[in-house]
């Protein structure tokens, strides 16, 4: 669990240098929801991790969906060339190595 929200925090540190670069007029609509997005994944793993084993599903379920939202923005953003090329691929291979740890994790849990 520690792995994970270690990686989460250093993709989001990632991606808030990132921020700084968007255009003004994706900046507060754009940035801000997929900020928004990468935070609530953070809390939900965060919250998942000292939760009970009936519980635990519940969070990474969410945790799941926010940050799939994150992709799905950031690839918005990525397409109207508000994040370069570099950029883009350089957050990818970390959201990809997140987005297989959380898969894990949320294999291993009861169902």
């Amino acid at each position: 669990v520690i792995p994970l929200i270690q990686k989460l925090i250093v993709g989001y540190k990632l991606w808030h240098e990132y921020l700084a670069y968007f255009p003004k007029t994706s900046r507060y609509n754009l940035g801000s929801k997929i900020d928004y997005y990468f935070t609530e994944t953070i809390e939900n793993v965060f919250i998942a991790s000292h939760r009970n084993k009936d519980q635990k599903l519940v969070y990474l379920t969410k945790a799941s969906d926010k940050f799939d939202l994150v992709k799905f923005f950031l690839q918005i953003a990525w397409e109207i060339r508000s994040m370069d090329n570099k950029k883009y691929i350089a957050l990818s291979q970390d959201l990809n190595q997140i987005g297989k740890m959380l898969g894990g994790w949320i294999k291993q849990q009861p169902r």
